[in-house]
């Protein structure tokens, strides 16, 4: 398994009681979250540690504040770290209350996101 289904549940859970409407898309081995066809936020498992870790796409107005906290880690799957985003480590959202303040994060930046370009099929 890629990702932690319980983590999933929650994250569904609290978008539902917000009345967000979202969707759902596996890739870069973990699950996506999407809001307006723009990702909110991911979660995989993290192949050194073996712990969830929840990605948050919260801007780079906020990305330099909340680095700063210990439970937050730059996102570098390509070994760059992408400006904006963020892994989040299980002692930043074990509390409904820490995941509710993620997902809000992310939910207030969504608006200001550039979706991604869709790609064309050929055949």
């Amino acid at each position: 398994m890629a990702y932690d289904d319980y983590l999933a549940d929650r994250i569904r859970q609290q978008l539902k009681e917000k009345s967000i409407h979202f969707t759902e898309l596996k890739m870069m081995g973990g699950l996506c979250f999407k809001v307006d066809n723009k990702m909110l936020c991911g979660i995989h498992i993290d192949k050194k540690s073996g712990s969830s870790l929840l990605m948050a796409r919260i801007g780079e107005d906020a990305y330099l504040n909340e680095l700063e906290k210990p439970e937050c880690l730059p996102m570098d799957f390509t070994g760059r770290p992408m400006r904006g985003y963020i892994f989040v480590t299980p002692d930043g959202f074990d509390t409904e209350d820490g995941l509710s303040y993620w997902l809000d994060l992310c939910l207030a930046f969504n608006p200001l996101a550039k979706a991604s370009k869709s790609k064309k099929k050929t055949k």
